[in-house]
């Protein structure tokens, strides 16, 4: 008896899991709601966190973006997002087309909107990219506002230019506070920005902006946070027409003095230009590895710029007196194999290189990409920038500067993101366009004579059923799409365990595929 209701019991669990639900979104969410990874989520036309709400997302979960009303999440000031996935089972915002056609600006984007302050002189503005007007309001009095967590995401395919100069990124913070905790987090194929802080005093570590259109880190209008760990790797062909740089900075879009002044502050940051190598063929709209302007008082440190046309521009009088004066900083960090390390603008006489190179500021310039000795930047599908151990960067870092001297950057030796462990294993994907997320329910073809037990499962699952198929074959799909484990089964008639030991951890997706079967039925260990 008490195996008739194991039985009973596993068979429902597997018939559960099995019932995926596509639900579309759209319109307000007003009251506190949960998103469950046995669903995935359709965000159609802005879909608005509103009224204090709260949303929770839970790991392993994926959501898409419908391309025509280019669907976007907006977390509204006075609500939060608690979207706390894990290494094994990242939450991921998607492309809603299918593979082979996924591309830059498939939908609008994540917009996260706080109560922390702007230098607007109004106190607040309405965010860019043709949000409601009320609702897109952001900014406010409070620098310890809280909108929730972000923790192991991937945003693919992301980025929408409403208009010229008002577009939507990959990551949108508009007067976030440095309550809320943001941290591992990749923005692959964004159509604009990869990142883009307008105000606030969010704080940010583990940052991925692969293959952006336009900028990676933006901040303007009065942006005061922390961020350290961050990595920017471009795409040689792909640039946009307003002219594409990793760190770009402004205090605001006019350049004015209004406080609080833009100061970002970033430490290990490593940024791969297009310039992968000296003979790399380079879309002519790449400028800058950083690009400083409009009186911004932004400042990197223990960071390597390296692979662009122009490495390091300080832009207009204001900026260089901000450096002259240290509130504008570049210390203990490397320009590598950029065609020219500097730039002023048009006119001006400042030595640039002089400041650079202030013996005291630790800075040093590197001919070549390939000295700074990454362990493989040639390859875009599985690009890795650990440094090897005979690399200049594995030590030299320094946080005596009062802008880093503080408890939220961790003290390393290491210049750049990563030392001798790597934090972007196993949460990441450098190739969403060929994933396979599941796209419907009818791509969940169930086969009422197959049962797959135990599942949740641990060391093996055991496929039981009733296939008389030739070409049969077995996988197992993580969620980002990757195939990590296949075999070849040829008529299922009986019993068959699959050994799956080697497995980390998460949801998974058991495909059986043969002449005349197409099943898929999800899996958890």
């Amino acid at each position: 008896m008490k195996k008739l209701l194991l039985t009973a019991a596993i068979l429902l669990h597997v018939a559960l899991i099995n019932a995926q639900s596509i639900i579309t979104v759209s319109g307000d969410i007003t009251s506190n709601t949960f998103w469950s990874n046995n669903n995935q989520y359709i965000l159609s036309g802005f879909v608005y966190v509103t009224a204090n709400a709260e949303l929770t997302i839970e790991p392993g979960t994926i959501i898409k973006g419908e391309k025509a009303s280019k669907g976007s999440l907006v977390i509204c000031r006075g609500s939060k997002l608690f979207a706390q996935g894990t290494a094994s089972l990242p939450i991921i915002f998607t492309s809603n087309e299918p593979i082979g056609t996924r591309t830059y600006g498939d939908w609008g984007g994540l917009i996260i909107l706080g109560q922390a302050p702007v230098n607007d002189p109004a106190g607040e503005k309405v965010i860019e990219g043709g949000l409601d007007p009320v609702k897109g309001l952001y900014g406010g009095t409070n620098a310890a506002d809280n909108s929730g967590i972000l923790q192991f995401i991937r945003i693919e395919f992301p980025g929408i230019a409403f208009q010229p100069n008002n577009e939507i990124n990959g990551l949108t913070l508009g007067g976030v506070g440095n309550g809320t905790q943001i941290d591992h987090v990749q923005v692959s194929y964004s159509g604009d920005d990869a990142f883009e802080c307008f105000g606030g005093t969010v704080n940010c570590k583990n940052l991925i902006a692969y293959r952006s259109l336009d900028d990676d880190f933006d901040t303007d209008f009065g942006y005061n946070g922390n961020m350290q760990f961050l990595i920017a790797f471009r795409d040689s062909n792909v640039a946009d027409v307003s002219g594409s740089n990793s760190f770009e900075s402004d205090n605001d879009a006019t350049g004015s003095m209004n406080l609080p002044y833009t100061a970002a502050t970033y430490s290990n940051v490593t940024v791969i230009g297009p310039y992968q190598t000296a003979n790399t063929s380079v879309n002519s709209n790449y400028k800058r590895g950083a690009h400083i302007r409009r009186a911004s008082r932004s400042a990197i440190f223990n960071s390597v710029i390296s692979g662009y046309p122009k490495g390091l521009l300080i832009d207009g009088a204001a900026c260089e007196t901000n450096a002259s004066n240290n509130d504008l900083e570049i210390k203990n960090s490397v320009l590598a194999g950029n065609i020219d390390n500097f730039a002023v603008a048009s006119g001006s006489i400042w030595d640039i290189s002089a400041w650079y190179n202030t013996s005291s500021y630790g800075n040093s310039v590197l001919p070549l990409l390939s000295d700074c000795q990454f362990s493989d930047i040639t390859s875009y599908s599985n690009p890795n920038c650990m440094p090897l151990i005979t690399s200049p960067l594995l030590n030299g870092a320094s946080f005596v500067s009062p802008r880093i001297n503080n408890p939220f950057f961790e003290v390393v030796s290491f210049k750049g993101a990563i030392g001798n462990i790597d934090w972007t294993s196993n949460w990441t994907n450098y190739a969403p366009e060929n994933s396979n997320y599941i796209l419907s329910n009818n791509d969940l073809a169930g086969n009422n004579s197959i049962q797959v037990f135990p599942n949740p499962f641990n060391e093996q699952l055991i496929i039981k059923g009733l296939i008389d198929s030739k070409n049969l074959i077995l996988q197992i799909i993580d969620v980002s799409g990757k195939i990590v484990l296949q075999k070849n089964m040829n008529n299922v008639n009986s019993q068959q365990i699959i050994q799956t030991s080697n497995l980390s951890s998460g949801i998974y997706t058991l495909s059986l595929i043969g002449n005349d079967v197409n099943t898929k039925i999800k899996v958890v260990k």
